[in-house]
């Protein structure tokens, strides 16, 4: 298993070590004491799995504390541009985003501290997203942040006016104006 940083500290890019045939492949999608020797010491309590089709964009959410999640984001099927937002007001990144394709057949995996908004947006025909949680979803915690703030410009790596948004995500209100506790 290799863990590398990205360029925001505490946000993780989690590949696994494949082990491919005939038959086809096996690899450990996460085992503790690989992260534990990057010090990196989670205990996941919940799994959220998603299905979504093409231009499906789910985001951008975060929870505040005490509930706030560390999250690592796999796909199963399909492919997504997952995007996540530094929400840590003492962070040299703060309000900075990063985005990367996560897709079954590259089997790369996001690990998201707690602090940052995430999302995703679905960019092959469908995709099955899921995600590990350090921390039980509370609905009074939850937050959000539009996901077409101008202050973000962010690449969802599709086309804005093709995007299918829930109602939910459409009324979020910009980043200068969301109940972040971070």
């Amino acid at each position: 298993m290799k863990i590398e940083e990205t360029f925001i500290k505490d946000v993780y890019i989690v590949e696994p070590t494949v082990f491919e045939d005939e038959r086809g492949c096996f690899f450990e999608s996460y085992n503790k004491l690989k992260f534990e020797q990057f010090d990196l010491n989670y205990d996941f309590v919940q799994d959220n799995q998603s299905f979504s089709r093409k231009g499906t964009l789910r985001g951008l959410h975060y929870q505040n504390p005490p509930y706030a999640q560390t999250k690592l984001i796999r796909v199963l099927e399909g492919e997504i541009m997952d995007v996540v937002v530094d929400l840590r007001k003492n962070s040299k990144t703060f309000m900075k985003s990063f985005n990367i394709v996560l897709s079954s057949s590259n089997k790369k995996q996001l690990l998201i501290p707690k602090g940052f908004a995430h999302g995703f947006s679905v960019i092959s025909e469908t995709a099955s997203v899921i995600y590990k949680c350090d921390q039980y979803y509370n609905k009074a915690s939850e937050g959000g942040i539009k996901y077409n703030d101008p202050s973000l410009n962010i690449d969802w790596g599709m086309s804005l006016n093709d995007a299918i948004v829930s109602e939910k995500d459409q009324i979020l209100p910009f980043i200068e104006n969301c109940n972040s506790l971070f």
